[in-house]
Order: C-alpha cells, then sequence, then structure tokens
C-alpha cells in the first residue's frame, strides 16, 4: 500500500510558536501516529517558511543577517515539537539548497512552457502581508483595513505566473472531487474566490533591489522568487520531486510517496494559497487530477471569541500550557475540545479541567486504583478463571464496540470523536469498580473467582485503552503499559485489539500516578 503522506503548512520564522502552531502539529502527529498504528506507513513532513520581506526587516531591526535570524527563531520551533513529542519523517527548510534546487529548476519548466511573462505593475501594496491590493480588499468606507498594515502605492516591473488559464480547470475540479477538501463546506469559499479571480494572474517575483532574502529566478539574475513557488513547493521538494534532475539525493521516492493524502492547514490559507494557487501550480507542472493533494482544513482557537493576535496580546504560549499541565495533557486538550475543521474558544478554565476532572480524576485514578486493588489483594498476579457475569460481559461489549467507533472516527478525522468513543471504556471501567466494590469482594473469601474477575477485566480494559488513546499522549500511555507490565508487541495494530491480551498468571506493575493532580495555585497558566 502506498505509504500515508502527511504534511503541515510550515511556520514563517518571523515571530516564536504560538497555540495555533501547536494545534496543527499535534493534529497532523496524532493522525501520523493513528496510521502507524493502524498498519500504514507514514511519512509525516513539517517545516519552517525562511524567506520573505517580513524576515528581511526583522532581520535588519535585530541586527542580524536573515539568515542568523532565520536560525534563531527555528529552534524555538524544533524545540516546542521535541517537548510536544510530534515526531515528524521530514523536515523543510527552505533556505536549504536541495529545496533552491527544486524550486529554480521548476520556475524554469514553467518559463520554458510560456507559463511565466513578465509586466510592469503599479497598484497598492501591503508591506504586511506583502501583497499588491486591489479594490475588493477595500472596506465599506473606501480604505484598506488594519489587517492590511501599512499600504503603499508602488509601480515595478515583475514576472508573472499564468494562473488564469487554469482557472476554469480547478473549477471543474473542485465541483467532481468533493473529496479534495475537507470539511466539505469549505470549497464554497473556493469556488466563490474564483468566480471574483477571472482574468487574474500570479505575481511570483520581487526585484532584488526591494527584497535579497529570496531565491533568484534562474532566468533572471534581477529578481528572486516571492513567497508560493518557494513555501507551497515544500510539499513536493522534500518528498523527492525532481531528485534526480537536481542531484539531491537521499530524498524519499516521490513515486511513491505523492500524493499527499492530508496537506494539513489553517483556515485562514485556504483561499487562496493552498486551494487556488497550488493546484493550479501542480496542473501547470503536468501534475494529473489524480495527482492533486487532499487539503485538511483546521479551524483557529480563538480567546473570548476573539482572534489570537500579537497586537491584542492574547497570544497563548503553549511552552507554558506545556510545563503546567504536562505535554499529553496538553495535547490530549488540543485534541478533545475541537471538531476539525471548526474553531473553539481557548480557555484556562477548561483546560484545568481537561487536565484534573478527566485525565487525574477520570483516567488516572483508574489507572491507578485498578491496579494499586491488584497488588493489594493479589500482589499483582492477574488470574483469568472461570467466573462470569453480566457485568463483566457488559464491560467487555463496551471494550469491544469502542475499536471500530474510534477507528470510524479517527479515519474521518473526527479526533475528538476518537478520543470520546475510547473513553467510553474509561466511564465504564469506573462504574464497574463502583459497582462490584473488589475492596468488599476482597473481604469474603467465598467472593475469590468473582474478585480475580474483577481484577482481570480491569487491567485488560486498560490496556485496549493504553492502545486506543496512545496516538493522543503517547508518553502517558506508553507510561500506562509499563505499569500494566505489558509491551506493545512489533507490528501491532488497532485490528489485533481483542479480548485476552493478558494471559493468566500476568504480573502487573507498580502504580505511578499517570496525571497527578495539580494543586488549585497551578491551575492556570497564565
Amino acid at each position: 500500500m502506498k505509504p500515508f503522506y502527511i504534511t503541515t503548512a510550515i511556520d514563517y520564522t518571523n515571530a516564536p510558536p504560538h497555540i495555533g502552531h501547536a494545534y496543527e502539529k499535534v493534529l497532523a502527529d496524532v493522525m501520523a501516529r493513528f496510521q502507524r498504528q493502524n498498519g500504514r506507513e507514514v511519512y509525516f513532513l513539517t517545516g519552517v517558511d525562511q524567506h520573505g520581506q517580513k524576515v528581511q526587516k526583522s532581520a535588519e531591526k535585530a541586527g542580524q543577517t536573515p539568515q542568523e535570524f532565520v536560525d534563531g527563531v527555528t529552534q524555538h520551533f524544533l524545540a516546542l515539537w521535541e517537548k510536544l513529542n510530534v515526531r515528524y519523517d521530514g523536515w523543510a527548510a527552505t533556505t536549504d539548497d536541495k529545496h533552491k534546487r527544486v524550486v529554480q529548476a521548476m520556475l524554469q519548466k514553467l518559463h520554458d512552457c510560456g507559463q511565466l511573462y513578465k509586466k510592469s505593475y503599479a497598484g497598492f501594496y501591503s508591506v504586511r502581508q506583502e501583497q499588491f491590493l486591489t479594490d475588493k480588499e477595500r472596506g465599506p468606507d473606501g480604505q484598506f483595513g488594519e489587517e492590511w498594515g501599512e499600504v503603499v502605492e508602488l509601480q515595478e516591473e515583475n514576472w508573472y505566473f499564468r494562473l488564469s488559464d487554469h482557472v476554469e480547470w480547478l473549477k471543474t475540479f473542485i465541483q467532481t472531487h468533493p473529496e479534495f477538501i475537507f470539511p466539505e463546506h469549505r470549497a464554497s469559499a473556493v469556488l466563490n474566490a474564483l468566480e471574483t479571480s477571472a482574468g487574474i494572474d500570479l505575481c511570483i517575483s520581487r526585484p532584488k533591489a526591494r527584497l535579497t532574502w529570496g531565491i533568484p529566478l534562474p532566468f533572471d539574475e534581477n529578481f528572486v522568487n516571492f513567497v508560493w513557488f518557494d513555501a507551497l513547493t515544500n510539499y513536493i521538494s522534500f518528498a523527492g520531486y525532481m531528485a534526480d534532475e537536481c542531484g539531491n539525493t537521499g530524498m524519499p521516492d516521490f513515486s511513491r510517496l505523492w500524493p499527499s493524502e492530508a496537506h494539513v492547514i489553517g483556515k485562514d490559507i485556504l483561499v487562496p494559497a493552498h486551494a487556488v494557487y497550488w493546484p493550479i501550480m501542480l496542473h501547470a507542472l503536468g501534475f494529473t487530477d489524480e495527482q492533486i493533494p487532499r487539503i485538511i482544513v483546521h479551524g483557529w482557537w480563538n480567546v473570548k471569541g476573539s482572534k489570537m493576535s500579537k497586537s491584542t496580546g492574547n497570544v497563548i504560549d503553549p511552552n507554558v500550557l506545556a510545563d503546567t499541565f504536562t505535554p499529553d495533557g496538553l495535547r490530549y486538550y488540543l485534541m478533545r475540545d475541537i471538531a476539525t475543521g471548526y474553531d473553539a474558544d481557548f480557555s484556562d478554565e477548561r483546560i484545568s479541567m481537561s487536565y484534573n476532572k478527566e485525565l487525574a480524576g477520570g483516567l488516572g485514578n483508574l489507572f491507578n486504583r485498578s491496579i494499586s486493588m491488584a497488588r493489594k489483594y493479589r500482589e499483582g498476579v492477574l488470574t483469568v478463571g472461570d467466573y462470569d457475569d453480566d457485568e463483566n460481559k457488559a464491560l467487555r461489549q463496551t471494550v469491544a464496540e469502542a475499536t471500530p467507533a474510534y477507528l470510524d472516527k479517527m479515519n474521518g478525522w473526527g479526533i475528538h470523536d476518537g478520543i470520546a468513543a475510547a473513553w467510553k471504556i474509561v466511564t465504564h471501567a469506573n462504574a464497574f469498580v463502583d459497582s462490584t466494590k473488589p475492596f468488599s469482594l476482597a473481604k469474603d473469601p467465598a467472593q475469590a473467582a468473582r474478585l480475580d474477575s474483577v481484577l482481570y477485566h480491569l487491567a485488560e480494559a486498560l490496556t485496549h485503552v493504553s492502545v486506543l488513546l496512545d496516538p493522543v499522549m503517547p508518553t502517558a500511555m506508553a507510561a500506562a503499559r509499563a505499569q500494566i507490565g505489558w509491551e506493545l508487541p512489533q507490528g501491532f495494530t488497532f485490528g489485533d485489539l481483542k479480548w485476552g491480551l493478558l494471559p493468566s498468571g500476568h504480573q502487573l506493575g507498580t502504580p505511578v500516578p499517570l496525571f497527578p493532580r495539580l494543586e488549585e495555585k497551578e491551575k492556570t497558566a497564565g
């Protein structure tokens, strides 16, 4: 089977990462881990976008070269992904020479087939967004809004890509390929944008006199490539596209890897970058309809209904949250409290509740008391035995039903619903402890067989939970399996989750709190 190739947006290196960056990378990491555990080979690519005018200006302000500046900011991203256990297979840095060679080869190919041309243009230019604006960007008052920052009048010569040649193809493609964009309702915004962009081509360069921090055009030494044919190209350059032609060694086999099953991006860069520019760029390069990648669009984490912004001072630092609630506690919250494709509101109170009530009080307490009782009453040794009753059967049924429900939701990018499917075991097992009362059974020798059965059912149910929740909380679930005394066998997949993973005579480990409860004063992260 073809590897599952998953990518994220590459992060712009003009500022350190915030909670939105963390959410996207954890989302992709969870899906990558899920696919691997489901028996699929995976290639997960993420990285950083290191070129552009903002970087050049930020570097000048900091008294550094652009490369020194981006190297410093990149370290913040690398450190965060290490902390949050984001395990990627490929790292895309746009200053990498291998990437530069592919970008230049692509541009030369498009130039040679007449897809690029040079012209002079005069208009209003947004310094913040690094693009020319048109009248459709003006507000009702006829002015350009605050989101565009400083706007200046500019006239200059540049190179353009014949985007308009391919608009009709893209309209047809979107209408005949509903799976192209997830969630599907996002496609309407793309089609609306295409209706208003007829005849408009894409500026792909900047004069070196104005911007030096970019990849030089191979056919015109006075210009550097600008943004899109640099940043978007990472999805194929680091996957091995044109590797032989460019002399790039040690790259993945592009013919095996492409197309990507999932370009995971935020809704703010769907239109026009990923849903208009990118597929049209690929189409112009000769990619077939079957080779156009799928786009997975996630929403935003807002703060009290407002978008996070440095200007409003409401940016959330994921490092602080991970230090307070543990990296896995943060991963759980980010996956549990948002539906993929939609927005959610970040809340200090809610992340505290998810950690203390759901993780510490629900899951962690279940592990701790189940293993502790087995060690207290049976020295941690499990006995399968012949005893059975309706309560046992009901718990086994919940465990059996959890895996197919979990797989269905996870495969459809319903990560929050997948967690909920696995959590039904946690809820039922906690109720099972309360109803069977092992501490009472232990006092009655005549109930020995039933006590053995209860302790075994709890340990077996927890083993299943530790596998299902592993993509979301890999460190905590590895620790949970260590306490159970069971390791994931090599090649074990979700399809291997059948009742009876733990044999009779299995020795449980020592219970250690998976999620130590936070003191009241530590509940909020800032």
